[in-house]
């Protein structure tokens, strides 16, 4: 391990040619790293932009290829594209990579993301005119069949990705249908009131909804192609495009004989993004950040949250860069409130905080029937987040409460003067993860690293 004299000296590799890897190799760099930075990424592309692929990509609005990400400056790193980390030796610091090379590390960053569940039937998935979407290849692929003007498209999920695929569709003139195991859309996110409202936002823009239900079968001709789907209500859908939005899956199996605590969830870590090992240990030189991290937060009571957040990528990124050439005290924690944002179907929802950090909910400002709104979150009588819908000016001032820990509800005409649209707080209504077609972007997952624990007895 090297000293404090030396931090900004020796190898660092970053795992994750990501959002979170570019943000910290920058981030290295500017804070005085001399030492040789190796990023690694399993795509053949330079770090891009996520967000885009989704909306513009698919509206035929941007090209996949031109989601580059900006590097705010030259981090002089040696980039090691479309080569997979297979395995690490935290004894011997060593990345284990898939072409059969070792990088030694002095200190190592995981940012290895996500990538996107797959329909769980691999000779269904393989019919051609199914697809996920997660990848700047992916993205591309999907709006190509998208521009040819298929007669329906399925989409399996509706969460976020689910929700702003069938919206580029309803935008393109396409049909589309939306298969649902839970409730409403974007339930897992944002609880049952407005999930209430995004169900009612869909089907009023021509969205054939199904929510309660599960597709059992992709179907496909004798040509290999799909052609629909059979739900478990016993109906079927005709389509000739279906996209599997359900949710994400976290890259760590790469860590599975590491010793560290990596699972479903992602890397545990500390604040300062340390990842701690499978006994719970923190570590002094390996660092987690972005979507794979997950790490305690004050504010919901050091509640282990694993987020799919743009901002939160860029912010842990930071910190863990910081934290990576520093020791003892001038560390510093990860405490940015999550930030999330998502346009579909004529609206822009933006959320900061944690909705499903709560059990009540409040209309604060707006109205539903609008379509412009604040809704406020609860938690044991504080406020733990809001969600704008068309009213995103008012964020930062809801992001205030929740980092003063301020009562719920909040005062009638503590924004704008106005009363409280609902005079009582109705139940936010989270459902359980389990129960939804899509995956949550925000996971309460407890603190529960691994526990491959053997205990010895000394003999005799």
């Amino acid at each position: 391990m090297p000293g404090p004299g030396d931090l900004r000296e020796g190898p660092i590799v970053i795992v994750g040619a990501s959002l979170a890897g570019l943000r910290a190799a920058e981030a290295l760099r500017e804070r005085g790293f001399t030492g040789s930075l190796t990023v690694v990424g399993d795509e053949p592309h330079p770090p891009y932009d996520r967000p885009p692929l989704s909306k513009q990509v698919l509206l035929g609005m941007s090209a996949a290829d031109t989601t580059g990400l900006p590097m705010r400056r030259d981090p002089d790193a040696d980039w090691r594209l479309g080569v997979r980390a297979t395995g690490l030796d935290p004894v011997g610091r060593q990345v284990l990579l898939a072409d059969g090379e070792s990088l030694p590390y002095d200190r190592l960053l995981i940012a290895t993301g996500t990538r996107a569940r797959p329909w769980p039937r691999p000779e269904q998935a393989a019919l051609d005119g199914v697809f996920t979407l997660r990848t700047r290849d992916d993205a591309g692929c999907l709006a190509e069949r998208l521009a040819a003007g298929p007669r329906r498209v399925l989409v399996i999920g509706a969460g976020f990705t689910g929700s702003e695929i069938a919206s580029a569709c309803r935008e393109r003139g396409i049909e589309v249908t939306v298969a649902e195991r839970g409730t409403a859309p974007l339930v897992g996110a944002l609880g049952g009131t407005l999930a209430r409202f995004a169900a009612g936002l869909q089907r009023a823009h021509g969205v054939d909804l199904r929510c309660g239900v599960t597709v059992t079968a992709l179907c496909g001709n004798d040509g290999g192609r799909f052609t629909g789907a059979d739900l478990s209500d016993g109906s079927h859908i005709d389509a000739d495009v279906c996209v599997i939005a359900m949710g994400a899956v976290r890259n760590v199996e790469w860590l599975a004989d590491s010793g560290l605590a990596a699972g479903p969830h992602g890397v545990a870590c500390d604040a300062g993004c340390r990842a701690f090992d499978m006994y719970g240990i923190v570590t002094d030189d390996v660092f987690v950040a972005g979507d794979v991290s997950r790490f305690p937060h004050p504010l919901f009571d050091y509640q282990m949250l694993s987020l799919e957040h743009w901002g939160n990528a860029v912010a842990q990124a930071e910190v863990a860069a910081h934290n990576m050439i520093s020791s003892g005290p001038p560390r510093r924690p990860h405490l940015a409130v999550p930030v999330f944002w998502s346009s579909q179907f004529g609206v822009n929802i933006k959320s900061v905080g944690v909705p499903t950090y709560s059990d009540q909910v409040v209309i604060a400002q707006g109205s539903l029937s609008e379509r412009r709104l604040v809704a406020v979150y609860g938690y044991r009588g504080r406020i733990t987040a809001a969600v704008t819908v068309n009213m995103a000016k008012w964020l930062e001032y809801y992001q205030g409460l929740i980092e003063a820990a301020a009562p719920f509800p909040p005062a009638p005409g503590a924004a704008d003067g106005h009363p409280l649209v609902t005079e009582f707080a109705l139940p936010s209504d989270v459902p359980d993860p389990r129960g939804l077609s899509h995956g949550p972007t925000v996971a309460l997952t407890g603190h529960l690293p691994d526990r491959r624990l053997t205990v010895v007895r000394a003999a005799g």
